[in-house]
This record gives C-alpha cells, sequence and structure tokens, in this order.
C-alpha cells in the first residue's frame, strides 16, 4: 500500500495547477462510477464539493478528502501543501451553502470553519485518517481552515459574535442603542 507521505509529497509535487488538472479528470471518473473511480486518496475517501464560484457565479466542482462526522463532513483547505487556498475554500467563505456528492447521494450542505477546540479536536481526526495533513502544514506559511459541511435541516446554528458586529446603525437605532444626531 502506498503511504499518505507519498500522496502528500506527489500531490505538492504537481503543485495547484496540476492539482486542477487532476480534478478535472477526477470528477467526471467519479460521476460515472457512481464514485468506485477516485473515492480515496490512501486510505482517506473523497467527496465531490461542488460551490458557487464566487466571481463568476458558475458551479464549480473539486474533489476533495473528508472525514465523515456523524452527519457532517469535515475539509481542510490545505490544498495539498501549495500556499494558495484552494478554489473552493474561497467560494465557501462567499457563500457557504454547497452540494456534496458522496458515492451517488447527494446532499445539499452549510458550511462553517471550525475555531478554538473543535478545530484542534476535528484536526487531530483528520490526521489520524490521512496524515498527509501534518506533511502539508510543515510546508506552509499559512494556517488551513478546517470546515465543517452540514446537511441542510441539520446545521447548528452559529454562536452570535459579541458587539455590534454587522448591525446597521438605523438597526442601533431602533434598539435605542443610538440617538438621532447619530443616524445622520
Amino acid at each position: 500500500m502506498v503511504s499518505d507521505r507519498f500522496y502528500a509529497k506527489f500531490s505538492n509535487t504537481v503543485g495547484a495547477r496540476g492539482l486542477r488538472w487532476i480534478g478535472k479528470l477526477n470528477a467526471p471518473a467519479y460521476r460515472l462510477s457512481g464514485g468506485r473511480i477516485g473515492a480515496k486518496v490512501g486510505d482517506a475517501p473523497v467527496l465531490l464539493l461542488t460551490t458557487t464560484g464566487r466571481k463568476s457565479g458558475e458551479l464549480r466542482t473539486a474533489p476533495v478528502v473528508y472525514l465523515e462526522r456523524g452527519d457532517a463532513m469535515i475539509l481542510i483547505d490545505t490544498n495539498a501543501g501549495n500556499e494558495k487556498l484552494p478554489g473552493w475554500s474561497h467560494n465557501l467563505k462567499a457563500k457557504p451553502v454547497a452540494e456534496v456528492l458522496v458515492g451517488r447521494r447527494k446532499l445539499e450542505v452549510i458550511a462553517r470553519v471550525a475555531a478554538g477546540t473543535e478545530r484542534e479536536e476535528l484536526w487531530r481526526a483528520c490526521n489520524d485518517q490521512y496524515g498527509g495533513f501534518d506533511e502539508y502544514i510543515g510546508w506552509m506559511k499559512r494556517i488551513p481552515s478546517v470546515w465543517v459541511l452540514e446537511p441542510v435541516g441539520t446545521a447548528q446554528p452559529e454562536a452570535e459574535e459579541d458587539g455590534d458586529v454587522g448591525t446597521t446603525r438605523e438597526s442601533a437605532a431602533a434598539q435605542g442603542d443610538v440617538g438621532p444626531l447619530d443616524i445622520i
């Protein structure tokens, strides 16, 4: 059996452009075979993630290694150790609704970035499944995000942030937080 370290080195060697080409070949094979071809990297399963392009608005599909955790799917945006973020990560930040294909099963999902102890726990679990992530971290200057994709209808509401993040002066005025002159 080929080691995770081999896959990590190979995927990093082909670079971001090479990964895009491999993905373009992998996605149709995965779809046509119902996930029997292109469904694994070592022992780690692969899903097809379809996001909406943040600039183009077009649907973009990429094969991504994932960890199944209950109903959720966990992804890490290492881009095979390349410094450049994968396009799907940018797209999820802009629009966190996506579609995943696991074998023949299609699901609409809501994405969020894990933080704190949840991120640490999920990072360790992903590395237990595919050791390549630890290899990638040594090659990168950025800290990869750990994404949690939850099927629509089962997604946990995000915790509200402290302060007035995202509020407008008008809504603050309606709550009595500012006077009428603050709105002008």
